[in-house]
């Protein structure tokens, strides 16, 4: 999809669709990966599960949580696509190890518990972590960080605006030229 691609990592609840928007409002390329990548499969395989499965797996959040994957395919075609200068990917997915290394950099969003806390407060309940037995998750996978790839840390708990900038900034310093 780009020349550059970058891969904008975090869990629940840090920012990731709201840098997204603020990254296409300022005119850059933009994947939202939860909105239009993510899809209930087999980890390993990239299988999607059946409907009825989702289902059955609903009263388990945490086999829900490790099932939210990416295409692998399709993010290997939309990163060999050069048709843009830069593409960030947003979002989470729990198969992230099957095609993180073709990114050019990886920027992880980072919270204190505090702050995760109140975003997941303020989020309504048909928003995944807005119900009590998803914060828990959310705030359970947060403490572990099983979920996140390693990365560039950015201050997440700055204002939307700083946080963009700074990952602007360590863009232009992961490739020594300044961004179009």
């Amino acid at each position: 999809m780009a020349i550059r691609n970058y891969l904008i990592e975090g869990p629940s609840g840090s920012g990731k669709t709201s840098v997204a928007e603020e990254l296409q409002r300022r005119g850059y390329h933009v994947i939202h990966g939860d909105r239009v990548l993510a899809y209930y499969g087999d980890p390993l395989t990239g299988e999607r599960l059946d409907p009825p499965v989702v289902e059955e797996m609903r009263a388990d959040l945490q086999r829900m949580n490790a099932h939210w994957i990416w295409p692998v395919d399709t993010v290997r075609s939309l990163i060999a696509d050069k048709s843009e200068a830069i593409s960030f990917f947003c979002g989470g997915s729990r198969n992230w190890h099957h095609f993180i290394d073709l990114f050019d950099a990886v920027f992880v969003l980072e919270i204190d518990p505090e702050t995760l806390h109140a975003r997941l407060v303020a989020r309504p309940e048909d928003e995944f972590g807005g119900r009590p037995e998803e914060r828990a998750l959310v705030i359970r996978l947060y403490a572990s960080k099983q979920d996140i790839p390693e990365g560039i840390a950015i201050d997440a708990t700055a204002p939307l605006g700083e946080v963009v900038d700074d990952i602007l900034r360590r863009c232009d310093a992961a490739v020594g030229r300044p961004r179009p």
